[in-house]
């Protein structure tokens, strides 16, 4: 069982919040559809005893709106497609017990993925354009 205790799975739609292959499916899932050619290139995996850090590169383009969520599972904000691509540094920390993922924590580049795509500072046809997408993920979850 995977136990993902991050501050990033409360921005994620309710099915990716569970725990074991479901749930890291999901956000798989919901990570690829918004953005195309999701990548990760690994630069380092360090191991001390069941702790194991990855260093890596996140990368993709940004095609389809891209939604997050409130702690209680209601769209909170709504990317439109941008178009742009983004390559951002990430890490990763797992904790590993009998062979399997239970726990795991992240440090990522937002803000430099935000800049890259250009999310911020948005535009206001951009603030715009996430307020129309806002309503139609809404009406589509409903």
């Amino acid at each position: 069982m995977i136990a993902f205790a991050t501050m990033e799975g409360r921005i994620e739609p309710p099915e990716c919040r569970v725990g074991g292959p479901a749930g890291f499916s999901a956000t798989a899932r919901w990570l690829r559809t918004a953005f195309e050619g999701l990548a990760y290139e690994i630069h380092h995996v360090v191991a001390d005893g069941n702790l194991v850090a990855v260093n890596s590169t996140m990368s993709g383009r940004h095609v389809a709106p891209f939604a997050v969520y409130t702690p209680d599972g209601a769209v909170d904000t709504v990317f439109p497609p941008t178009g742009k691509t983004f390559a951002v540094r990430q890490s990763h920390w797992f904790r590993i017990q009998d062979g399997k993922v239970v726990d795991h924590w992240a440090n990522r580049d937002d803000l430099g993925q935000g800049k890259q795509l250009g999310w911020v500072p948005p535009t206001p046809a951009y603030l715009f354009r996430m307020a129309r997408a806002k309503s139609r993920t809404k009406r589509a979850a409903a």
